[in-house]
């Protein structure tokens, strides 16, 4: 569906929650989605991943991820202070963040757009809203907007 409409970019989402990330994916499917979905399971995987090390340091020549879905309340290191370690990089800052979490708190809305995320989103409590979500979200990033290619976060094709 993706490719005849849009670009092909692969996302990374970063959320602790196996049950969420179980009902991201089988939404991703629903809407028939070629781009790639990949999980991790806290900021501090979201940085390694990022960066390269660790379990993740195989993907060295692997273009960035385009997209980041980024869960704001993640044991270890949680998803502010992930986006603020990202948006302070010149190498990962380009990257769009969309927060997809179930703070509905004024503070973290504030606080996330000052750090320089992309969208705040609340997370459904549907499946059904879900794949709606996640059909306007692919809409929107993979065949609207126009992102880097330098690498940064941008097409990989």
């Amino acid at each position: 569906m993706q490719q005849e409409q849009g670009r092909f970019i692969t996302v990374l989402m970063a959320e602790d929650d196996p049950d969420d990330r179980m009902l991201t994916q089988e939404a991703w499917e629903e809407n028939r989605l070629a781009n790639g979905l990949h999980f991790v399971e806290d900021g501090e995987q979201l940085m390694d991943y990022l960066y390269r090390r660790g379990q993740y340091a195989d993907l060295k020549h692997e273009p960035l991820p385009g997209l980041i879905l980024l869960d704001l309340n993640m044991p270890r290191k949680d998803g502010r202070e992930a986006l603020a370690e990202i948006k302070a990089d010149p190498e990962l800052r380009r990257i769009p963040i969309v927060v997809l979490t179930t703070s509905r708190a004024e503070e973290d809305i504030l606080r996330t757009y000052d750090l320089g995320v992309n969208s705040f989103i609340i997370k459904p409590v549907t499946f059904e809203s879900l794949v709606e979500v996640v059909k306007t979200l692919a809409k929107y990033w993979f065949g609207i907007v126009e992102l880097p290619s330098d690498g940064s976060g941008g097409s990989c094709g």
